[in-house]
């Protein structure tokens, strides 16, 4: 199943991704996909309507701009140094754990929306990413239980302002947070459509340009690892997005380095879980 949200920014409303490729309206019947929804059972319910043939449900115009495919979550927590080649040309070592930092959450954004360049930005990057998204609350969950947990997956871009992240003093989440910096989609792919988390490619072009193409099976910690380890740390509720880490290829890593300017086009794909499409533009 593929769980999908449209509309105007801010006033977003679910939908479902049929498989003949029509997009339903499930407005009828959910409110929205947030923390209550999955923690309620939701998404188990909208199973069961989308099975019956999404009674009442009406047909979604294809041009209708799509939203991130949750709503915006409580936090977003991304795992650093996750992949051995983008270790190596962060330049700083293999991590003994995983690295964890937040995205603030107002960075939430659309699978198609434009990322905006923030005032004094100029060293502004790309980190294709699987996301998972928590469906339970989930404290000290063990290995062998985690993948339990998850509501779905989906395709992650963690846009990042490299001089603010590792420029100035303090923790990443600076260069990490500016609005439009974390979007996600285009849909909510369901666990039953991904047997094998760590089996998916991923890639990200600029401009046309592959510039990243890895493999989630390169992870140096799987996704039922960091679900059980995050939740050592913190609650993870329903609704909650982890980013799982980015293989190597980003723009700090090239020589010279590749940051994104002003009208790039910047693609993200993970397999079986759709594309983001974002241009770059500059700050009004």
């Amino acid at each position: 199943m593929r769980l999908v949200r449209y509309g105007e920014k801010g006033c977003e409303e679910p939908g479902v991704l049929l498989a003949d490729g029509r997009v339903v309206d499930a407005g009828g019947e959910f409110n929205d996909y947030d923390e209550g929804f999955f923690a309620m059972g939701g998404l188990e319910a909208l199973a069961v309507w989308v099975a019956e043939g999404a009674p009442g449900g009406t047909e979604v115009d294809a041009g209708v701009r799509l939203g991130p495919p949750v709503a915006r979550p409580s936090k977003i927590v991304c795992v650093g140094k996750n992949y051995l080649d983008h270790a190596l040309e962060f330049g700083e070592g293999v991590p003994e754990e995983p690295t964890l930092f937040m995205k603030a959450s107002s960075a939430w954004s659309g699978p198609q929306d434009e990322v905006v360049i923030p005032p004094g930005a100029m060293k502004l990057d790309y980190e294709v990413e699987l996301a998972l998204v928590i469906g339970r609350t989930a404290s000290r969950v063990p290995q062998c239980d985690a993948l339990g947990y998850l509501a779905g997956y989906s395709t992650f871009c963690d846009f990042s302002e490299r001089a603010f992240q590792k420029e100035h003093c303090g923790q990443w989440m600076k260069g990490k947070s500016a609005d439009t910096f974390a979007p996600m989609g285009p849909w909510l792919v369901t666990p039953d459509e991904v047997p094998e988390p760590q089996a998916l490619r991923l890639w990200c072009r600029v401009n046309g340009e592959l510039r990243q193409n890895g493999w989630t099976g390169d992870m140096i910690y799987p996704v039922r690892f960091l679900v059980s380890y995050i939740s050592r740390f913190m609650t993870l509720l329903p609704g909650d997005v982890v980013a799982t880490g980015t293989p190597g290829g980003v723009g700090m890593g090239m020589s010279p380095p590749g940051y994104l300017q002003a009208g790039d086009w910047v693609e993200c794909g993970v397999e079986g879980l759709g594309e983001l499409n974002h241009r770059v533009v500059a700050c009004c």
